[in-house]
């Protein structure tokens, strides 16, 4: 709350900061929900790394996402974590660190898909305790691969594939899919026009072991608070 009387200087002090606007500037947003607070943190546009994005693009920066994280974890206060994710994908190794820092977490977690969770966003998704996707959205699975300059030696292509069951363990790890089904999705050639790989429906998702099940906010924040009461 804030006083209606004017300061020292005769101008009276401004309003607190809404929800709203601490949403939309630093992706994430404490919340009161069934008597209980939880916090949610969005994941939207393309997840940015070591690079920043391009100008004009809508980024999730993962140097916010962390501290954030750290936080809701060891607050008295909050109880679960709600991860709302619609993103395109971006750079892998900030993708697997905030997964990696979701999936240790002792507290409750849920995530939940709307629009898309393509690339390195199909391990931030299955991090959670428990997931959920839209009918709507979707899921793109599909080989590492970079930009720019690339040395043509085997090493790189080492690399690449080294980093690539990186990811898949994760998923494995943390989801009811399976490695070899997974290996199958991302390197499709009859599914995608003018690249390799798989679009994966709400259902699909579902079907494959990536996501628990189909449903929208009010199953997310459901699933979190019965996990919170189990607790």
């Amino acid at each position: 709350m804030y006083r209606n009387e004017k300061d020292d200087a005769g101008v009276p002090p401004a309003a607190p900061e809404r929800a709203a606007d601490r949403a939309g500037e630093y992706g994430s947003v404490t919340m009161e929900s069934g008597g209980t607070l939880i916090h949610a943190l969005i994941i939207a546009g393309q997840i940015e790394g070591h690079c920043e994005a391009p100008a004009g693009a809508k980024s999730t920066k993962y140097e916010q996402c962390i501290p954030t994280l750290v936080a809701a974890e060891e607050s008295p206060a909050v109880k679960g974590l709600l991860v709302l994710i619609n993103t395109i994908g971006g750079d892998v190794e900030a993708g697997l660190a905030i997964a990696e820092l979701i999936a240790g977490m002792k507290k409750p977690t849920v995530s939940l898909i709307l629009g898309g969770g393509h690339s390195i966003g199909v391990p931030l998704a299955v991090a959670a305790k428990r997931s959920f996707i839209v009918p709507t959205a979707t899921m793109t699975l599909h080989p590492v691969r970079t930009t720019g300059l690339v040395i043509g030696v085997p090493q790189s292509f080492a690399y690449f594939e080294r980093m690539q069951d990186r990811i898949i363990d994760f998923i494995v790890k943390n989801s009811g899919a399976k490695a070899e089904r997974i290996k199958q999705l991302m390197l499709s050639t009859d599914e995608m026009t003018t690249d390799i790989g798989t679009v994966l429906d709400g259902a699909g998702a579902v079907a494959e072991g990536l996501i628990d099940a189909v449903g929208g906010l009010g199953d997310a924040l459901a699933a979190l608070h019965e996990m919170g009461n189990r607790g």
